[in-house]
């Protein structure tokens, strides 16, 4: 039931907001003391330090040996784009969206890259489309967990290992708190200031063999810029895989990922991230059971995802409101707990349907979420309250 005493303990760290994600547990600036200012990037000690960022996130991911990884600019976005822009129009491909970020990709597809030959599978916030209509002779690109809709693929086990077309994953809520099925993935994107809690502005780009065939083997029709071109003479640049970055990469951000990829291997790697964000998606799982105003916006628990945790209002008075009345009441519910500094950034994502959006993955602690439990339903209740007065 809804509580309206304030509760009396307060997240340790209130920070929730699910990008740029908390740093990790423990994290000072003295975690930065040892970053290369000052030097070249490509002088030996800044190869060295991108080169290890590298072979670190090859370690924790569990990505095959045979896959190259780059670093690059402009985030995930960058990472995907680059990947769209240089390896789409060999063939038909399958936009699959159900949510905000995939279909920003789709809209790139058909509007900036014109592509002829574009299917667009697609679902509701909450839902995962038909995954069984997806045709893998063709190229995919999908996100393997919605980011504003806290909807994510339960595996790969929906990918044939026998496609002809190559699978392009952004996996950038995903990385670090869920199991990738690498073998299935042709591209793998990811950002920094997401499940590792870095900070911004630089991207992760993972390619299979067949990926890098379809690079060196296919030439878009299209002209690429500068920081979008991964081949030179029909042959895959290899530096970028090895550190050798497109364009400048801020030595302090990458220092900073050192720190977070250091701390998740003496955690127990992937599986120990992984555990972390269960359990912290748990909390919200039972808060949800026993709450009669909140539910999950994803339906299915086989397909909710452990980080971008998105709920939705079913006390009638509130999901009776129009939708301009339900983002006003979420407006003042995040500034009440922001107020409080029992929560930051919870409201949910302005394209999703209203409610709030919780981050769950590894760098958050699960006490902090069981403390942030009390203060949503106190939160809840008198901003119902503030809303009947004014009525």
């Amino acid at each position: 039931m809804t509580n309206h005493s304030k509760p009396g303990l307060r997240p340790a760290n209130p920070n929730f907001s699910s990008g740029p994600c908390a740093k990790r547990p423990g994290w000072t600036p003295e975690a930065l003391a040892n970053a290369t200012l000052g030097r070249s990037h490509r002088a030996k000690v800044g190869k060295a330090k991108l080169e290890q960022a590298i072979n670190l996130t090859r370690d924790v991911l569990q990505v095959p040996a045979d896959y190259r990884i780059g670093i690059v600019p402009a985030s995930d976005t960058g990472a995907v784009e680059m990947a769209m822009w240089s390896l789409l129009g060999e063939r038909g491909v399958d936009m699959v969206a159900w949510e905000s970020f995939g279909a920003g990709w789709a809209t790139d597809v058909v509007k900036q890259l014109k592509l002829p030959d574009v299917r667009k599978i697609e679902a509701g916030y909450g839902e995962l489309p038909n995954l069984s209509t997806i045709d893998f002779d063709r190229d995919v690109v999908f996100t393997w967990n919605g980011t504003t809709s806290g909807v994510r693929v339960p595996n790969g086990d929906f990918i044939p290992a026998d496609r002809k077309g190559l699978t392009i994953c952004d996996a950038t809520s995903a990385a670090f708190a869920q199991k990738l099925d690498f073998d299935k993935l042709d591209v793998v994107t990811f950002s920094w200031q997401k499940a590792l809690g870095g900070e911004g502005a630089h991207g992760m780009l993972i390619l299979s063999p067949r990926a890098v065939e379809r690079l060196e083997n296919y030439k878009p029709a299209w002209p690429l810029p500068k920081i979008f071109r991964l081949t030179s003479n029909g042959k895959l640049i290899e530096g970028i895989f090895k550190g050798e970055t497109i364009n400048t990469p801020s030595m302090l951000c990458v220092e900073d990922y050192l720190d977070a990829l250091n701390w998740a291997k003496a955690l127990g790697g992937l599986d120990a991230l992984v555990a972390r964000a269960d359990a912290n998606a748990a909390v919200i799982d039972r808060f949800v059971a026993g709450s009669r105003w909140a539910a999950n916006l994803a339906a299915d628990n086989g397909t909710r995802s452990n980080t971008s945790v998105c709920l939705r209002f079913t006390d009638p008075d509130i999901a009776g409101l129009d939708d301009a009345g339900q983002q006003a009441f979420v407006k003042g519910l995040a500034a009440l707990l922001e107020t409080e500094r029992a929560a930051y950034d919870i409201a949910g994502y302005r394209d999703a349907p209203p409610g709030l959006r919780i981050w769950c993955g590894a760098t958050v602690e699960t006490s902090d979420l069981e403390a942030l439990m009390p203060w949503l339903d106190w939160a809840f209740a008198t901003q119902k309250a503030a809303l009947k007065a004014a009525a």
